[in-house]
């Protein structure tokens, strides 16, 4: 295991000197005559993006050149999650050289072969290759005569034998590739079918900077429809928050005037007047949560979430690392990772302020929280990978990668942020209102205002906010779309978190003036109840805007979204305790307490 390490370092240190010193696809500079990496990724059904294989696991030949590295399986932790498998084609490229129309390999079709090739034909079969970086796409092969198919029942499968790889450059970097598949070939058993291979070099116009446009669809992300709904929830949030405030600065003034009112009177006459609302739960609504552990794990794993996504989408802006295989994965983990000591300290001291005693119980349960809910789905994913022999496998040493960072990383800087958390709050329980001994029993209201009422209800507004961005979110991720305009990911998030408090705090007010003082939970779930009807949007999404099939991706994305959903709960129902937090301290802080 110690020699694995060793040799694994030093070819990390090894790889590293070849960046620097020579002209590669590391500095995206060349030299004429120098050799062009063209790597082979992986390869899948069309509907089924995620479900996707070696390229070779598929009889294709590799070609015989052999100089510079020929097999490279992953740039970094992000491929390796994300099912990246670069390997070799052993196709000679080299810089500003033309190459006319050559065989680089030959193909005996046997029964095997045969069955593969046609197999993956039915299924429309597509290829992922990279060169310098760029992605190129290509189809295995077709189905001739389609309609004539349907009448004699019988299937012609031709397969693409001609590559045509058009590489555009401007002075000495690659801007552009184009790759075209020509020559149809019939498939036979016996048959030696020969692929060839064409390289066209041709300058460009195009800068560096810019050759990523290409694989943007302008016309999809910014369709007037999309503009229309940022600019209708940006409007919904000013009315929304122009109309909590209103309403709840009217109303609480004129509860401030009653209970004062009601403060000047004798205890005889108080005990005889009608008296309700929200201040009658003073000496309650700060009892602590019930399960005290688990409330405070969720409340700092959520704001630790929400802060890692906002450095993140932050990152991707200004670096534009879309435009890298791997790297928004590779980023988000070591973000969450840095970011570990949030949630130590926020869950820590609000444990430590409800009168918690097992704080290292609860530290490791806060740290691990959203760690175990992510490897518990990939391990699930894994094992039907493993099953189909896909790509997306995790392989064993990014299992121990990941394993390494939660355990020598996250876990001692959540341990920092617990220390300082709890010593801070140690003894403070910052609460204006006197804890009542015996809990005042909840009368019975009316079925709109029971906690489950208010929870569902409150996820409308905030799921109706982040609708529209959904279906291109989703189109994004789980069809052949390059998601880049994270600027409105951004606005869209925090549209999302201030509905989602406004909604918190209005929901809680009622709950509190019905005389349920169970706020805690009800406001944690009532913010995070948006991600139920994303859920089951991605049901429907599923159904009606897919063509996917299968167990392993059917297995795939409902686990994901799943996940997906379940972090978007947790993110959101912390932010919606947090504001309702502030909100519940700030109204019985003003009123007088006997």
């Amino acid at each position: 295991m110690f020699k694995t390490c060793q040799t694994q370092i030093l070819s990390i240190f090894a790889l590293c000197s070849i960046k620097f010193a020579v002209s590669t696809e590391y500095n995206h500079h060349y030299e004429k005559s120098d050799h062009v990496q063209l790597w082979a990724n992986t390869v899948g059904p069309y509907h089924n993006r995620q479900e996707t294989y070696e390229y070779f696991a598929l009889p294709f030949c590799r070609g015989t050149f052999e100089k510079g590295v020929s097999h490279r399986h992953h740039d970094n932790i992000g491929d390796a999650l994300q099912g990246v498998e670069l390997t070799s084609t052993g196709i000679e490229i080299q810089f500003l050289e033309d190459k006319s129309k050559q065989t680089y390999c030959e193909v005996e079709v046997d029964s095997s072969v045969l069955q593969q090739l046609s197999y993956a034909i039915d299924n429309h079969y597509w290829f992922q290759m990279y060169m310098d970086d760029l992605p190129i796409w290509g189809i295995v092969g077709e189905i001739k005569h389609e309609k004539e198919e349907e009448k004699t029942g019988e299937k012609e499968y031709t397969v693409w034998t001609h590559k045509k790889f058009e590489i555009g450059y401007n002075k000495d970097q690659i801007v552009d590739i184009q790759l075209t598949s020509e020559h149809k070939v019939k498939l036979e058993e016996g048959a030696k079918i020969p692929f060839t291979v064409e390289i066209i070099w041709k300058e460009s116009e195009v800068k560096f900077t810019d050759r990523y446009e290409k694989y943007l669809d302008h016309q999809f992300f910014q369709h007037r429809i999309h503009w229309f709904s940022i600019f209708n929830s940006f409007m919904m949030v000013i009315f929304l928050v122009g109309l909590v405030s209103m309403i709840l600065m009217r109303t609480l003034r004129r509860d401030y005037q009653r209970y004062a009112k009601d403060g000047d009177l004798d205890e005889m006459e108080r005990d005889l007047g009608d008296e309700y609302g929200w201040k009658q739960v003073h000496g309650d609504v700060f009892r602590p949560a019930a399960h005290r552990q688990i409330f405070a794990a969720i409340v700092g794993s959520g704001l630790h979430l929400c802060l890692t996504v906002l450095v993140v989408l932050a990152l991707i802006i200004f670096f534009e690392l879309y435009t890298e295989h791997g790297s928004i994965m590779s980023y988000a983990i070591f973000t969450y990772a840095v970011l570990s000591p949030v949630n130590g300290y926020t869950s820590a001291g609000l444990y430590a302020r409800m009168g918690g005693k097992q704080w290292i119980r609860q530290m490791l349960m806060s740290a691990f929280l959203v760690p175990c809910l992510v490897g518990a789905t990939a391990f699930t994913v894994n094992i039907i990978a493993i099953g189909y022999h896909a790509s997306r496998a995790i392989p064993f040493t990014t299992m121990l990668a990941i394993g390494a960072i939660c355990g020598f990383v996250i876990l001692p800087l959540n341990l920092i942020g617990a220390l300082f958390g709890r010593n801070t709050t140690s003894g403070n329980t910052n609460v204006p209102c006197r804890i009542n001994p015996i809990p005042r029993p909840i009368p019975e209201s009316k079925c709109i205002m029971k906690p489950l009422s208010i929870i569902m209800l409150g996820g409308i507004l905030p799921f109706g906010s982040i609708f529209i961005e959904m279906y291109f979110i989703f189109t994004s991720f789980w069809a052949y779309k390059v998601y880049y305009v994270y600027g409105f990911t951004l606005l869209v998030l925090l549209i999302l978190l201030v509905v989602t408090v406004c909604v918190t705090i209005v929901c809680t007010y009622f709950l509190l003036n019905a005389e349920d003082y169970r706020w805690r939970w009800t406001s944690l779930a009532t913010g995070g109840s948006a991600s139920l009807y994303v859920y089951i949007y991605s049901i429907y999404y599923f159904m009606f805007k897919t063509k996917m099939y299968g167990l392993f991706q059917t297995v795939f994305y409902f686990s994901y979204m799943g996940l997906f959903s379940i972090a978007l709960g947790i993110m959101c129902g912390a932010v919606g305790y947090c504001g309702t937090s502030l909100f519940v301290h700030k109204i019985y802080h003003y009123v007088k307490i006997d």
